[in-house]
């Protein structure tokens, strides 16, 4: 199967890490295309950051649907624009917050997210309300560390994280927890040997859950929620974008 990976901001070392880590999960003949647009944030770190990388991330599925990719993912903590690529895509789009979270649910009774900021910790507790996870979110604590800090060699970005799993765990009766950034995605195997609970990235767990739903034979639903958008014109820059433009014209703006 073909699995394209967007990673909404353009930071493109952070876009090797994530492809990095779905490679290491991905079943042999899963092939992982990671992108990530070349307009829009250097890093998401709220909502303004989210609007904006929105359209970037609907050009890369454009790419991806004229490719003929099999299933897509959302490389992005917050599931920025999630409902939109799955309007516009038919095969299964996952966002690597709601795999995480699915993913703690089924394999312990309670979970934390370690995040980056503060200022996104509404943003998942948003997530978690409406993926129907709240109940099993014991806390969502901020390492106060900058997205574009994990990229940085020699940074004390990652023993920030580390210390915060490591308070979730003991403080917080946390029996799992997430990592809530996709900057993070190298860490999750070696927290979960460190500390002695499973640490989950959501990169790894949404590459397994969609090559389990592909595998079902499963396709986004047009019945209702997700139906593609009404063909119709939009105006200026993105005139290439709108609903019924040719997916030819609009994989080559």
């Amino acid at each position: 199967m073909k699995l394209l990976i967007v990673n909404p901001n353009t930071t493109a070392g952070m876009t090797d890490k994530i492809g990095d880590a779905a490679r290491s999960v991905a079943a042999p003949g899963t092939d992982i295309l990671a992108v990530n647009p070349d307009s829009g944030p250097v890093s998401i770190e709220g909502h303004y950051d989210e609007a904006y990388c929105v359209p970037g991330l609907l050009e890369e599925m454009a790419r991806g649907k004229a490719a003929g990719v099999d299933a897509a993912i959302v490389a992005c903590f917050d599931d920025p624009g999630l409902g939109a690529c799955r309007e516009l895509m038919d095969v299964p789009v996952l966002g690597i917050c709601e795999a995480a979270m699915y993913a703690a649910a089924m394999t312990a009774g309670s979970f934390s997210v370690v995040t980056t900021l503060k200022r996104a910790t509404p943003i998942i507790g948003a997530l978690a309300l409406r993926y129907g996870m709240e109940r099993h979110c014991r806390s969502i604590r901020a390492a106060e560390v900058p997205v574009l800090a994990l990229e940085e060699p020699g940074s004390d970005a990652a023993d920030k994280v580390k210390a915060e799993v490591r308070r979730a765990l003991e403080e917080d009766g946390a029996e799992a927890v997430l990592l809530g950034c996709a900057g993070m995605a190298d860490l999750a195997r070696r927290f979960t040997e460190e500390v002695g609970a499973p640490v989950i990235d959501g990169v790894a767990a949404a590459v397994k859950l969609a090559e389990g739903l592909v595998g079902l034979g499963l396709k986004t639903s047009k019945a209702g929620s997700f139906a593609a958008p009404r063909a119709k014109p939009y105006a200026g820059r993105y005139a290439a974008m709108a609903p019924g433009a040719p997916a030819a014209a609009r994989a080559a703006e």
